[in-house]
């Protein structure tokens, strides 16, 4: 990551920005000790990692692993303690317990940090630099070889679809455009691990396949991705796996399939099974009558087949089916709801 702190060498008024994230403070020199190959260890793994602000307890024990080329999903409520699992990850703020590795280093390692590229959730640009400039910028920030600048700029600039306005000032773009030119520079020096806060809150239906596309764009060449969001939907999408953190714990882990479970429930509007209704669905799950719908509830998906071939097989007549699966949402809720 950048190897200055942002918000002490910007001008006045500018936030925090992607990718210019300040570098440890002394004592906080990279490691000599850690030796794991950087082709076998994770891209994050934390262990018992702890954050208190007082009596607030903001990060409590928690525990994850996120595999490299994968794009994990942190999920959360408001309060859940994501965003100060985002500072601790990228050494913004110090554990107050536990530990993690983060690229295979310690928490704060300068080099592992110059390899993570950031989208904070809320940040801003000089509104009178150029798109190009601040790519510009930030090339600098992350000691880029200056004859590569212009390159990364302009990669960076199309993908997020931004290169028509290279050379407008960023003070003319509306906040989607400017979440645009924050992912752009996120995505600057090729980073290995990719952090994204909310990426897809600002921008329209558009903007946010975009983003799809430029995720499984960076899966596809093997960087990790690490997306916090609330959007559940966003998730479901693009996430290989996803992490549920509530009170600052991680309440569940693992791939949709695991966390959705592998059943799922069919709707089948059916006429003219008569007296054969029970014995012939009941052998294919818990059923209930819904008017005219039969609702069949725990089925395995690779059986819908074989039950509407059994209702035909007793001169039923099947007018409709319509597969239900759980989804994210609902399956996030029904965990929260249980703490």
């Amino acid at each position: 990551m950048s190897p200055i702190n942002s918000a002490e060498q910007a001008p006045a008024g500018s936030e925090s920005q992607p990718a210019a994230v300040p570098l440890a403070e002394a004592g906080e020199s990279p490691s000599q000790e850690y030796t794991a190959s950087e082709s076998t260890s994770p891209a994050i793994h934390a262990a018992g990692l702890s954050k208190r602000f007082g009596s607030t307890i903001a990060v409590d024990s928690l525990s994850m692993t996120v595999r490299r080329g994968e794009v994990f999903g942190f999920l959360g409520p408001n309060g859940a303690g994501k965003t100060t699992v985002v500072k601790l990850l990228l050494g913004l703020a110090r554990p107050t317990g536990g530990e993690a590795l983060v690229l295979g280093a310690p928490l704060g390692d300068r080099e592992a940090r110059r390899r993570i590229g950031y989208l904070p959730e809320l940040f801003r640009f000089q509104a009178l630099l150029t798109a190009r400039e601040v790519l510009r910028l930030h090339c600098r920030l992350l000691e880029l070889p200056k004859a590569t600048w212009e390159g990364q700029a302009r990669g960076a600039l199309e993908t997020v679809g931004l290169l028509e306005r290279a050379d407008a000032r960023v003070g003319t773009f509306s906040k989607g455009m400017q979440q645009r030119l924050g992912l752009g520079v996120a995505l600057l020096g090729d980073p290995a691990l990719v952090v994204l806060d909310e990426p897809t809150s600002a921008l329209d239906p558009v903007g946010r396949h975009d983003v799809r596309e430029i995720i499984a764009g960076l899966r596809e060449r093997g960087a990790t991705v690490f997306l916090n969001t609330h959007l559940l939907g966003e998730a479901e999408h693009v996430c290989d796996r996803v992490a549920v953190v509530d009170k600052g714990k991680v309440i569940a882990t693992g791939g949709l399939d695991e966390l959705l479970g592998r059943q799922s429930s069919v709707r089948l509007k059916v006429s003219g099974l008569g007296e054969h209704a029970s014995s012939t669905v009941g052998r294919f799950g818990r059923w209930h009558r819904e008017e005219d719908w039969i609702v069949v509830e725990e089925i395995d998906p690779a059986r819908i087949a074989d039950l509407v071939s059994a209702i035909v097989g007793r001169r039923g007549r099947v007018e409709a089916v319509i597969p239900e699966h759980k989804t994210l949402e609902a399956r996030f809720l029904e965990l929260l709801g249980g703490q």
